[in-house]
């Protein structure tokens, strides 16, 4: 894929090292009668309590992640193709793990530990700051420190900008506007520390005339140029 990539004029791929995939718990009401994606983790179902893939330990998740960026990163090194890891969403707690999993790229520490394995200029994340943002205690003061951490290392290769209300183990998706971070400040801050790709839309709410938030997106792409266009005139 990697190398058909490369052939084809692609520059970059996003890929994951998920077991669990994106888990949540029943959603709730949002801003004009919208729905906003809710994880709670004290009201999620751990039921069967184990995976297809049994007690994944995190000494047996890291052992697996070693293995494949030891094969991969070293061609898409090669054929010059950025492979752009998305964390783990949403982050779980670190002593127990949800279902015998260990997220260990659900922590700030864990993505720090990552992007060090096979260090390489092609080698590091599709930056969800939504994802990261539910990593933290508090997203609204935390989250700038993070971009500029894996900003200024060259490690985001792309953006999934979104924003959340509340914290670790207990968050709603909101609108781009409605949450808890101040989404035109971390605009300055990816500017700061030299990003150049995209800033993407990720999860939206939805209403009921519009199930697979088509609108929501639209209005998020609108903001999001909006914000770019508010930055860059700042010189």
């Amino acid at each position: 894929m990697i190398r058909n990539a490369s052939r084809a004029g692609i520059p970059a791929l996003k890929y994951n090292m998920s077991i669990l995939g994106v888990v949540r718990t029943e959603p709730t009401p949002g801003r004009g009668r919208s729905t906003y994606s809710t994880f709670v983790y004290d009201k999620a179902r751990q039921e069967p309590p184990l995976t297809e893939a049994g007690p994944v330990s995190a000494d047996a998740y890291w052992e697996r992640i070693g293995y494949f960026l030891e094969r991969v990163v070293p061609v898409a090194a090669e054929y010059k193709t950025r492979i752009a890891c998305h964390p783990h969403d949403p982050g779980m707690p670190h002593d127990k793990g949800y279902r015998g999993v260990h997220t260990v790229l659900g922590s700030v520490e864990g993505l720090k530990k990552f992007v060090g394995i096979q260090e390489n200029p092609y080698h590091g994340l599709n930056f969800c700051q939504g994802t990261v943002s539910e990593m933290l205690q508090n997203p609204a003061t935390e989250i700038f420190d993070v971009i500029r951490y894996f900003g200024s290392r060259k490690k985001i290769f792309n953006v999934h900008f979104r924003n959340i209300k509340g914290r670790f183990l207990n968050f709603q998706e909101t609108y781009i506007d409605n949450g808890d971070v101040d989404m035109l400040k971390a605009m300055r801050v990816y500017k700061e520390v030299g990003y150049d790709g995209m800033m993407m839309p990720d999860h939206v709410p939805t209403v009921a005339a519009d199930p697979h938030g088509y609108q929501a997106f639209a209005y998020t792409f609108g903001y999001i140029k909006a914000l770019v266009a508010a930055v860059d005139a700042e010189g």
